[in-house]
């Protein structure tokens, strides 16, 4: 070991520790950032060749930097259902507003854990930083196609309008109604019996059903049989069906429906769901009168007509007033009305090393060779997590832990300011040997 080896050591000393020091001025300064990943520091000794046989000579140390970007962050609720976090593994995608064209478009792929995502006057999903949320669209019918998981060609900005009106027409409507076993005696009046459903139509317009119930009344016995006639108001209030239904008599399902048989061309009755679909102005509903044996449905038992429950989905047309995100990251515009519409599924991005993606500015991360090839996955499948509305991930410094950091860098830095002096000195004395 030499004098001019030893204040290089102590010269490679300040510069690992100047090096921590940096990361440790950023761990501190981002405490509070959301979504920054932690850096650390690691020195690496670098020992010099033997030398006269000797177990070698005095070396020098090397400082690495690195961003563990799979360590989660605490989790933190917030007032915005926009406000996303991957819990687990997974990358939101996310592209500049500077790289996304008015038709949907955008240049490059960045990769986050977390954001706070609002509609700008575009109405696109962005950060604050101009990060755009980037997703796979749904189909008109709410459904999501098979796109391609190993490729990003598929995914377009996530783009909502909180300003539009939308439609919500009614396709199922069930019936719980029970029917006057009374009415289908002999001597029985005959009587028809009428209630109405209100539907949703394609445009928002409420429309009706009438429904007429007319018992078949036998000269002796009980016939339990009625005749349904369904008009529409859609269509002028014309007849679009009519079916023949029959009640069980029998001491063990007695009330319950016994057989529906279509009359003239009317639509199918389908036994294992109990349904029918009713061709109405504008699609199809399909209408539930119950299945074989059942005692939901339509009930011949006592001497009441009583509508007892109608349930139907669809809701006048309304205005979009918000949007939220589930934990398998499916997008649900919602209603004024209180319905909600699928319109964009988001995935989670996976790479098999995380922690060699390139960092950028904003916490965001680009792929990098070293980080693998990345793969798309539904949220909550294979190696992913979920997505958390209503919640941002926390900064991974621990300003406690940082703290220490610091006061040991600050001693080694010391220490090394110390060695660089005293070489310094001793080589002084070795320069005056010569006067």
């Amino acid at each position: 070991m030499t004098i001019s080896s030893s204040l290089n050591a102590g010269i490679a000393a300040l510069v690992v520790n100047g090096t921590k020091l940096g990361a440790i001025a950023d761990n501190i300064a981002n405490a509070s950032t959301n979504g920054y990943k932690r850096v650390s520091v690691d020195f690496k000794s670098l020992v010099a060749p033997a030398v006269g046989g000797s177990s070698g000579g005095a070396g020098s140390v090397r400082a690495l930097s690195a961003r563990s970007i799979t360590t989660p962050g605490a989790i933190e609720s917030s007032t915005n259902s926009t406000d996303l976090a991957v819990i687990g593994r997974g990358f939101l995608p996310v592209s500049t507003v500077d790289e996304v064209t008015g038709v949907g478009e955008f240049g490059s792929v960045r990769l986050m854990t977390s954001g706070s995502f609002t509609p700008d006057k575009d109405g696109l999903l962005r950060t604050s930083s101009g990060q755009v949320l980037l997703g796979w669209p749904a189909q008109p019918d709410g459904t999501i196609p098979a796109y391609r998981r190993e490729v990003i060609d598929d995914l377009v900005p996530v783009r909502v309008d909180l300003n539009q009106f939308v439609a919500n027409p009614t396709t199922e409507v069930d019936l719980g109604v029970n029917l006057p076993a009374t009415a289908t005696i002999a001597g029985a009046s005959g009587d028809p019996l009428d209630m109405t459903v209100t539907y949703y139509g394609n445009l928002g317009t409420a429309e009706v059903l009438t429904m007429t119930f007319t018992p078949t009344v036998p000269l002796t016995g009980a016939s339990n049989s009625w005749t349904l006639d369904i008009a529409d108001s859609a269509s002028g209030g014309a007849t679009i069906a009519s079916y023949t239904v029959t009640f069980d008599a029998t001491q063990t399902n007695g009330g319950t429906l016994a057989s529906v048989t279509p009359i003239g061309g009317a639509p199918a009755y389908d036994p294992a769901t109990g349904e029918v679909d009713l061709a109405v102005g504008g699609g199809t509903v399909s209408l539930a009168l119950g299945t074989i044996g059942s005692s939901s449905g339509l009930v011949q038992l006592s001497d009441s007509f009583v509508p007892i429950s109608v349930r139907r989905d669809g809701s006048p047309i309304g205005n979009m007033v918000g949007i939220e995100v589930d934990n398998a990251g499916m997008v649900y515009s919602v209603s004024s009305e209180g319905f909600a519409r699928l319109i964009y599924q988001i995935p989670l991005i996976d790479v098999p090393n995380a922690n060699a993606l390139v960092a950028n500015n904003d916490q965001t991360y680009q792929f990098s060779f070293a980080a693998g090839n990345f793969q798309l996955w539904d949220a909550g499948t294979g190696p992913t997590g979920s997505i958390a509305g209503f919640a941002r991930e926390l900064s991974t410094a621990e300003l406690g832990l940082e703290l220490t950091d610091l006061i040991r860098t600050q001693r080694a830095y010391s220490s090394g300011v110390k060695v660089v002096q005293t070489a310094d000195e001793l080589l002084q004395e070795t320069n005056n040997l010569k006067r």
